[in-house]
């Protein structure tokens, strides 16, 4: 890929890490016990989900599988998405937390939206 060296030089990755940090150290911490093997879990998976994608398209070295996995992990990032609004349902957070996953969400899908048209263009030149 023209001008990146690692997957880590992706602005979408690493918006996508934001996303994963931020549940890993503000949204899960606020979960019971209880929901430890459920929702926990669900949501962990889901918002490692999203970077995960993003680079193991990006070692594909191919433009429409890379499109693929970014196409999975835009999935994963809605799943997340998902996972707050029911973490908020349950009463696991407040108003403020949900509000902040929003906006890690719509940021990472911005800019991972950029980054699938930008392959698609690459595919097509």
């Amino acid at each position: 890929m023209a001008g990146f060296k690692s997957f880590e030089d992706l602005q979408c990755w690493k918006k996508a890490r934001k996303l994963r940090v931020f549940v890993s150290k503000q949204l899960i911490a606020k979960f019971p016990d209880n929901e430890k093997y459920n929702l926990t879990s669900q949501i962990r998976n889901s918002s490692r989900s999203v970077g995960n994608n993003i680079a193991e398209g990006f070692g594909r070295f191919h433009y429409q599988e890379n499109i693929q996995f970014c196409r999975i992990g835009r999935g994963s990032l809605f799943e997340t998405l998902d996972h707050g609004i029911t973490a908020s349902d349950e009463g696991y957070i407040n108003d403020d937390i949900l509000i902040e996953l929003r906006i890690h969400h719509d940021k990472t899908l911005l800019v991972l939206n950029g980054y699938i048209k930008y392959l698609n263009e690459q595919k097509n030149t």
